[in-house]
């Protein structure tokens, strides 16, 4: 992910990469070998400032461009006087074009191309140019060997481009792939590098246009990257907020119905409530089983809890909501069918997240005014797939999510995924770590998209910031304490301040 100058928040599927460099060459007649050049220029300019210490350079070469960025980091090694091995796969008689020139180029600077064997054991830094993002059968054999060779070597990886092996479009890693500590990426940034197995294979992801004059170019992007202050900072910002009146009172801030908590699953609601506090909702109300009102509020009195034995004790809650946070701990019970039905039956806008998801997979429905927010497992229920064909193709299964059930759906993990009906491309949450895949943080995620969603009432506006807000959170408590053992009740000290900070007129008064 990003570590220092921002990315572009525009990202593309690999054939539209592809019409962005024709674009590059034939519009703005921009050369296909400057490109070329430099790419690879500004590759050798990152190891240099990252790796400032690596001597013993080895660059892993293809047959295709890749390949080609990969020949000019070796010559500019080879001209810094630092050891370079380039190591060839695949026939070279196959380089083509300005890659097979700057192969050229190589050679006559007295460099040297080997066929791979092995990956050198004094080596300070591995260069991955094999694969670009053509890429679409599995990587066997030869190829794969000498990528397993690379992850297993102590040295670190600078890939070009894309790490060799994941898919650009996906973010599937096709049997095998370069894990890489860094990424460099050209002309217009892979969608499939920011979801999926994507993060982890690319590392810190770095970015160059080459020159290519991006206000020029015509294409829209397949997905669009959000980041917490992206949509919420700047004049440009989607979101931006604005402070609350001074004349603002609860009923004006949304009232949120959290429904869940089946006998012996309490927390999930009780997470939920609070989160939903959190993110400034005016009032919640938790309904719950009646052996957990009792207790539910008892240190976060703050929250309204009622016991719920039937649907005649939900409606006058249902009543008084204007936003309703479903599944949290619901169960699938005769109780837990009756409480969604009640719900699905107000009409108001609902988070559905968690065992109301399960519910829905069981008879589907079809609305414009929910949020569903399934994880994998839950995405393959209610599209009857294996949660691993879910993660091989996660655009493609959320597409299918919106257009069966409708409304805005939130595809969790690495690189959680966002589309509504009334935008064209999905979009993709650059924040987040693996410390947050512990028990209750979706719970939290749906509390703090309904608590957003009952004050402003936008769908797709309360699921990008919910999400974005939730994992740059947790991305807050890394910073701070690391990554294990954090729990998803830590989030709640740092949602504050988060959304306090976006604008220095909604702090109050020193």
């Amino acid at each position: 992910m990003p570590d220092q100058t921002p990315l572009p928040t525009e990202l593309y599927r690999a054939a539209l990469v592809r019409e962005l460099d024709r674009i590059a060459i034939k519009e703005q007649a921009i050369p296909g070998r400057l490109l070329m050049e430099r790419a690879g220029a500004a590759a050798f300019r990152l190891l240099r400032e990252h790796w400032p210490d690596a001597r013993r350079i080895c660059v892993l070469c293809g047959i295709g461009n890749n390949a080609g960025d990969g020949f000019v980091v070796a010559r500019q090694a080879l001209v810094a006087e630092l050891e370079v091995n380039l190591l060839q796969l695949g026939d070279p008689q196959k380089l083509r074009g300005d890659a097979l020139a700057n192969a050229q180029l190589w050679h006559e600077l007295g460099g040297r191309s080997l066929p791979y064997d092995s990956i050198p054991p004094q080596t300070d830094l591995i260069v991955d140019a094999v694969f670009g993002t053509g890429l679409e059968r599995e990587v066997q054999g030869h190829w794969a060997a000498a990528i397993q060779a690379a992850n297993r070597h102590p040295a670190p990886v600078l890939a070009i481009d894309i790490p060799s092996g994941l898919h650009a479009d996906s973010g599937r890693v096709m049997d095998v792939a370069i894990k890489a500590d860094r990424t460099i990426s050209f002309i217009g940034l892979k969608q499939g590098m920011f979801t999926g197995e994507g993060p982890e294979m690319c590392g810190d992801i770095h970015f160059e246009d080459l020159g290519a004059a991006r206000a020029e170019q015509p294409l829209a992007p397949s997905c669009v990257l959000d980041s917490w202050r992206s949509l919420h900072q700047g004049r440009n910002a989607p979101y931006r907020r604005r402070p609350r009146p001074r004349n603002g009172h609860k009923g004006a801030f949304g009232h949120v119905l959290v429904i869940g908590g089946d006998l012996g699953m309490s927390g999930a609601v009780r997470l939920a409530g609070e989160a939903a506090l959190r993110v400034g909702a005016g009032l919640i109300t938790v309904a719950t089983h009646p052996e957990h009102a009792r207790i539910l509020g008892a240190d976060r009195p703050e929250l309204m809890c009622r016991g719920i034995n039937d649907e005649n004790d939900l409606l006058p809650l249902l009543k008084r909501a204007n936003t309703i946070v479903i599944g949290p701990g619901l169960g699938r019970s005769e109780w837990s069918r009756l409480l969604w039905r009640t719900a699905v039956d107000s009409g108001l806008p609902m988070v559905v997240d968690a065992d109301a998801l399960n519910l829905l997979a069981a008879h589907p429905l079809h609305r414009d005014d929910w949020i569903l927010t399934p994880h994998p497992g839950e995405a393959g229920r209610l599209l009857g797939l294996e949660s691993a064909e879910i993660q091989d193709e996660r655009f493609h299964a959320l597409a299918r999510l919106q257009r069966k059930y409708g409304g805005t759906v939130v595809l969790k993990g690495a690189g959680t995924l966002i589309q509504s009906a009334a935008e064209a491309q999905p979009w993709v949450c650059c924040h987040g770590n693996p410390g947050m895949a512990s028990g209750g943080m979706g719970d939290v995620l749906a509390g703090i998209i309904g608590g957003l969603l009952a004050q402003r009432r936008d769908l797709p506006a309360a699921a990008r910031s919910g999400v974005c807000l939730h994992a740059a959170a947790g991305d807050a408590i890394a910073r701070k304490q690391g990554e294990l053992g954090m729990a998803a009740s830590d989030l709640f000290k740092e949602l504050r301040p988060l959304l306090n900070d976006l604008h220095a007129d909604s702090r109050p008064p020193a």
